[in-house]
């Protein structure tokens, strides 16, 4: 990927010569900062391609966009630009659309970080380089000895929306898209723990162990923690072509070979997964096409099968030709936020998501990723991830299901503990059944 020319100078270092833990050395070094951005691919194939990995940190002081306001007033000029990263939280589409959200919210994120880092490490096939602020970097890593932390104990995690009301809210849902209100409905809950003391860096590691996933991260913006196991792909930008790959459709791994392509073709022919998937490219070609040359949004994959650690994924690929002089904030208010989600149509979606769900979902169904001087971009889906405040001791996770008018309470409910697992297994705790 090109640099913006003040970046031009940086230090280049051969993998060979460095340690085979350096980037989890790299990772406690830049995690000390109050601004700091990791991604990371896990070595994983994926249409398009994963992640780069990237680790950015920047001081107390960091220039940042905190609002796509904020964004949209960055400089045009390509030699003014930086490379930035950082997250946009499921709130932006409050400056999106005429929403609000009141429910609870533990975390009280910006609604959007995009950050210049002072430094910024980038990994190559056979090196990595060091970019900003390169003096003494090198040799800080180095020197860093990681600690040896002992896995994390945390109490049984409460359901801030108790089982009983959330099979509630789904046969309310049923009845709102038998009305019309709207076709399908993205219901998420969130179960929390609060005066955790927990060790963000350790527990990211531990996390991708459990769940290696293409588009996973860690993110600090002060006391507040991100670590994000996420496999899915919100959008990349590639002039002219920009990439959206929505996942709707779960199932459980098989314990044996023989048991896994059986439930890989279970998935495959679920009718119901399928509407599911299919409403869901159709929004977001709806959405691509708002911001794409005339005549180019094309679907190269439908209801494509991909193998996770835990779950089979159904995953389709929508691509178009973005429009010239189109950038990143045009691009947010035409697909933000990510359909598979929200459901459709995504403002009703939105409105019921706020009166159904008890909790404000924060950086959970946002983005983090990254933006390059050029233009080109990458952001994720922020799935699979655990939010943590360091400063107040509160930790969370959110998980979710696409409802449907064909949806069974109890079978969306369990594939929400499905999705669960990994997180639970990295806390070593369980849902509280109370």
């Amino acid at each position: 990927m090109p640099f913006s020319a003040e970046s031009v100078a940086h230090l280049t270092v051969p993998l060979a010569e460095l340690p085979t833990d350096f980037r989890v050395r790299a990772l406690h070094w830049g995690a000390a900062f109050p601004h700091c951005a990791y991604f990371e691919p896990n070595a994983m194939a994926y249409p398009h391609g994963p992640f780069d990995r990237i680790l950015a940190v920047a001081g107390p002081g960091a220039d940042a966009a905190n609002s796509l306001a904020d964004l949209r007033a960055l400089p045009d000029s390509l030699a003014e630009q930086r490379f930035r990263c950082g997250f946009v939280t499921y709130e932006a589409k409050n400056e999106i659309e005429a929403l609000t959200s009141q429910n609870h919210d533990g975390f009280a994120w910006p609604q959007l970080h995009l950050f210049t880092p002072q430094t910024w490490l980038c990994w190559r096939a056979e090196s990595v380089e060091i970019h900003g602020q390169t003096k003494g970097v090198l040799s800080q890593i180095l020197a860093l000895a990681v600690p040896v932390v002992p896995a994390p104990q945390v109490p049984a995690l409460l359901p801030r929306l108790p089982k009983a009301d959330y099979l509630r809210a789904v046969e309310a849902i049923r009845e709102d898209i038998l009305n019309g209100e709207v076709y399908e409905l993205n219901l998420c809950q969130e179960f929390y723990a609060e005066n955790v003391a927990l060790a963000p860096v350790d527990a990211f590691w531990r996390l991708m162990e459990a769940s290696p996933a293409p588009f996973a991260g860690f993110i600090r913006w002060h006391d507040h923690f991100l670590l994000c196991a996420s496999p899915e792909r919100f959008l990349a930008h590639r002039t002219p072509q920009i990439i959206s790959q929505p996942i709707k459709g779960t199932i459980r791994r098989g314990a044996t070979p023989a048991a896994d392509e059986q439930q890989r073709q279970t998935l495959l022919h679920d009718e119901k997964e399928r509407a599911e998937n299919l409403m869901i490219v159709d929004l977001v070609r709806n959405d691509l096409a708002r911001v794409a040359q005339t005549g180019t949004v094309r679907v190269p994959e439908l209801f494509g099968l991909y193998p996770f650690r835990h779950l089979w994924q159904m995953i389709s690929t929508v691509e178009a030709d973005l429009r010239p002089g189109a950038d990143l904030v045009d691009v947010l208010l035409a697909t933000f936020p990510m359909g598979s989600m929200t459901g459709a149509p995504k403002i009703r979606a939105m409105q019921l998501i706020e009166h159904y769900e008890n909790s404000r979902r924060g950086l959970y169904s946002g983005s983090i990723g990254y933006l390059w001087p050029d233009g080109n971009f990458e952001f994720n889906v922020v799935i699979r991830s655990l939010q943590y405040r360091q400063d107040t001791g509160y930790l969370s996770f959110q998980v979710g299901s696409a409802i449907t008018y064909d949806s069974d309470p109890e079978r969306e409910y369990e594939e929400c503990l499905l999705k669960a697992k990994a997180l639970l297994e990295v806390l070593n705790t369980v849902i509280s059944e109370q």
